[in-house]
């Protein structure tokens, strides 16, 4: 007797990221897993001409946007309107963020509609696309929606709309899968809320070669704009002439103030990142500020990558979390900069943290309920 084959899963990704862009955050690599599972979509919101006035690293998609491209198996879809809603961050013109937030979500395109009809699975990412959920709601009741928390709405500095939206819907979610235990303080909900943290590609060692640095020198690395801090750079490169810096992808160019020992890089395939990481002398999260939010010293992923390495990290104090191999400092403090990087300087390479990959992440996102250790209680 033949026995029936079970159906694939259909999977949608609404996100503000784009699958396609060099920069991986971790939905691409959640996305990446997906399209192993079934067919997978990915909807790509705010995106708009004001997009340029940020330098919206979508940028270069411009040409394809409002149409599907094909990527690595996935259908992409850049939706680009006239104008995106946004944070006006004035208390006056709120109403007219309301407004521009509602026609937002009440006028999808054809396509957004359409894939949510035919998912089975609907990951929304934390940010604009939570005005959607309502939406995919009432197209797809039966379909499972899954909140990927990859900030808290209050660091990413969301809209009031997008705020107040979020504490209506997140209890019809069927899950709520956490970065960081911390960010469930914002949680205006409890039945549903699970702590996955990201994952890492088992094969990030291989990727990591071969060594990019001249093998005689000293070299830092620091990766990514999240809060890039350039006065912390500034300061470390005239403070330890015979390290060299590399910063990468910091979106903010060459500074003024760096010494010679800097060099700066843009935009880099995640693969060639690894390598710098990889053969770094240690790594850098120069966040520009002692008020970054707790939970980043489990959700960052540039931290969580040097953890992987072994590679010691200079970090603020507020990141350094319960990590053996990162050594604080407090921004703008020239001499705990100092002692910071003489500490990680002198510190062996040691892998302390224990993390799981990208599919048994993906399993937890899917299906948290088979993974009691992960529920995060009120």
């Amino acid at each position: 007797m033949q026995v029936a084959s079970i159906p694939q899963q259909r999977y949608l990704v609404l996100s503000a990221h784009d699958y396609r862009t060099p920069r991986r955050a971790n939905i691409h690599f959640i996305t990446d897993e997906l399209a192993k599972r079934g067919p997978t979509r990915f909807f790509s919101l705010r995106y708009s001409r004001l997009s340029r006035m940020k330098k919206d690293m979508r940028l270069p998609l411009d040409a394809t946007s409002n149409q599907i491209v094909k990527h690595k198996g996935v259908e992409c879809y850049l939706w680009r309107t006239f104008v995106h809603p946004f944070n006006t961050r004035r208390a006056w013109l709120r109403p007219v963020e309301n407004a521009m937030f509602r026609m937002y979500a009440s006028n999808p395109p054809a396509v957004l509609e359409q894939w949510i009809r035919e998912a089975d699975v609907i990951v929304v990412e934390s940010g604009t696309a939570v005005a959607f959920i309502r939406l995919a709601k009432r197209l797809n009741p039966d379909a499972r929606l899954v909140y990927r928390a990859s900030d808290g709405l209050s660091t990413i500095e969301v809209a009031e709309f997008i705020s107040r939206e979020f504490d209506d819907v997140c209890g019809m979610l069927d899950s709520i899968a956490l970065v960081s235990p911390v960010m469930a303080d914002e949680i205006n909900s409890q039945h549903n809320v699970y702590h996955v943290g990201h994952g890492v590609d088992p094969k990030l060692d291989e990727m990591g070669d071969p060594n990019p640095y001249d093998e005689e020198g000293i070299h830092a690395v620091s990766v990514g704009s999240m809060l890039f801090d350039p006065a912390f750079i500034a300061h470390a490169s005239h403070a330890f002439p015979q390290v060299t810096f590399h910063v990468i992808g910091s979106g903010q160019g060459r500074h003024p103030d760096y010494a010679d020992n800097v060099i700066v890089y843009g935009e880099m395939k995640h693969a060639d990142v690894v390598r710098y990481m990889k053969h770094a002398r240690f790594g850098i999260a120069p966040y520009a500020s002692e008020q970054v939010p707790a939970y980043l010293a489990d959700s960052s992923m540039k931290l969580l990558q040097y953890d992987f390495f072994g590679l010691p990290a200079v970090c603020p104090h507020a990141v350094v979390g319960t990590y053996a191999s990162r050594f604080g400092y407090t921004p703008g403090d020239e001499a705990s900069i100092r002692s910071a990087i003489e500490s990680a300087l002198n510190a062996p390479h040691v892998r302390h943290r224990e993390c799981l990959d990208w599919p048994q992440t993906t399993d937890r996102l899917l299906e948290p309920e088979r993974y009691p250790e992960i529920r995060v209680e009120s």
